[in-house]
């Protein structure tokens, strides 16, 4: 995203004391460390990453009890605990992260801090896609519960090309380089780092703590003529606003801008200040810089067996084309791939084959496709699945009973042949209508991106207890 105007109207990113896992207590790095909360695939990810190490922070994101009250105070309770035994420890002072990713090629660095949280009107912050009330009710008893961030956000802005002589900056050695953000996190790659380690995925992470206060003022101005687009993280963001919100009206301290869990809910920020809850843990990636990959998010639909979905389609003759494409998952991957620049297209798989389902019926989706909305976004996968699918066709309520959200094809095609349900994968949507589409305002249907690399979990967390 470019500027914003006004100095006061960009993002104010602070730093916080992070509390990180001592390395000594625990078995290593990398085997406490996890995918974000959503990507996890359960209960087989889930069980391997409780297995992988005792202090794994999948115990803290993702606790295990009978009831939504028991794992909430299960994670407070780990949580505490595992700071009295010094698994986890603040740092002794305030910092902003550098924190890098790479993994062959793909390279990511970016800032973690705490943001200060604002509403969707103020144009600052923009979500592009809506949220599930459900998952925000439990994000926010779980977040209210610990009094932590237990996980950054992943949220992008996009800086202004740089290039000597204009835009740089001299260090001691009168060398010169990129400046604002891009200067600091340059600077902090010749520094010894906090820590390195390598997750299973084959991901290398590393971590500086940046506290010089000519580096932090650096990166202050420099954001405060950006807004940020949240490229992974709406329902916790949406629980940091609704948060705030609470703190505010207990406190009686300004005015709200409301309580929704919806994704224009407003951040409810003191107007004498906003305290910790004024602020949610992100990670801030320069996308002018290091591109950010957008795979899709598919569906599984749990009591909806492949035989009578496609059964379904049949009996509505000419709603869609259906044909059985060739395998294995790689394969019919790219026979999806290559409809992309066509209509919409969905590839149905659980029962040992695969099935497009393509080239809709344009009054079909006249009367099944809401008309008040963008062109872009009544043409999305995600709109004609929802709209037209699900609701008109195979009559699928959208709640965690009927419909889980899963990142990864093979682990949706897997989950789906295991327990005789259908996965439906989908294309990725194009980075620039999802910008553009957030530029106008208009959300897209929940869970239609999934931008990457995402931030590990694990690496740093925010204690709201400590201010």
């Amino acid at each position: 995203m470019n500027t914003t105007g006004p100095v006061d109207k960009g993002l104010r990113l602070i730093p916080f004391s992070g509390l990180r896992y001592v390395p000594e207590r625990v078995g290593s790095l990398s085997a406490v460390t996890s995918p974000p909360y959503d990507v996890v695939v359960r209960p087989d990810g889930l069980h391997h990453l409780e297995s992988a190490d005792p202090y794994n922070i999948v115990r803290l994101i993702l606790p295990q009890a009978a009831t939504a009250e028991e794992r909430h105070r299960q994670a407070a309770a780990t949580l505490r605990r595992w700071q009295a035994e010094g698994i986890l420890a603040p740092d002794p002072e305030p910092a902003l992260y550098v924190y890098e990713q790479r993994r062959g090629e793909v390279l990511q660095r970016g800032v973690i801090g705490a943001l200060a949280l604002s509403a969707p009107a103020d144009g600052i912050v923009l979500p592009h896609e809506d949220v599930m009330p459900d998952v925000v009710e439990d994000r926010a008893d779980l977040l209210r519960t610990t009094a932590a961030n237990l996980e950054p956000l992943l949220l992008t802005y996009r800086g202004e090309p740089q290039t000597a002589p204009a835009g740089t900056a001299s260090d001691a050695t009168g060398a010169t380089g990129p400046s604002g953000t891009s200067g600091v996190i340059e600077r902090a790659l010749g520094r010894p780092p906090l820590l390195t380690t390598t997750t299973e995925d084959g991901f290398s992470h590393r971590l500086w703590s940046v506290t010089d206060p000519g580096e932090l003022a650096e990166i202050s101005g420099d954001l405060a003529h950006h807004q940020a687009l949240i490229a992974d993280g709406h329902h916790r963001w949406a629980t940091y606003l609704r948060l705030s919100a609470e703190h505010t009206a207990a406190n009686g301290t300004g005015t709200g801008a409301g309580t929704g869990t919806g994704a224009g809910a407003g951040a409810g920020v003191a107007a004498d200040g906003p305290g910790p809850w004024g602020y949610g843990l992100v990670l801030l990636i320069d996308t002018a810089r290091y591109p950010l990959q957008v795979r899709a998010i598919h569906r599984l639909l749990h009591r909806l067996p492949v035989d009578r979905a496609l059964e379904a389609l049949h009996d509505a003759p000419g709603s869609f084309r259906v044909r059985t494409v060739e395998g294995p998952l790689p394969r019919a991957l790219e026979i999806l791939a290559e409809t992309a620049a066509a209509a919409n297209a969905f590839l149905l798989a659980g029962d040992g084959r695969f099935h497009l389902v393509d080239r809709p019926d344009q009054d079909l989706l006249a009367r099944t496709v809401r008309a008040d909305r963008p062109a872009a976004w009544r043409e999305l996968d995600a709109t004609v699945l929802h709209s037209t699918l699900l609701d008109h066709l195979w009559r699928i309520p959208d709640d965690p009973e009927h419909i889980a959200y899963i990142h990864d094809a093979e682990a949706a095609v897997t989950q789906a042949e295991r327990h005789g349900g259908t996965a439906v994968l989908l294309h990725p949507v194009r980075e620039d209508v999802v910008r553009e589409l957030a530029r106008q305002g208009v959300t897209m249907p929940r869970k239609s991106t999934s931008f990457g690399p995402k931030p590990a979990t694990g690496l740093v967390l925010r204690d709201l207890a400590r201010g």
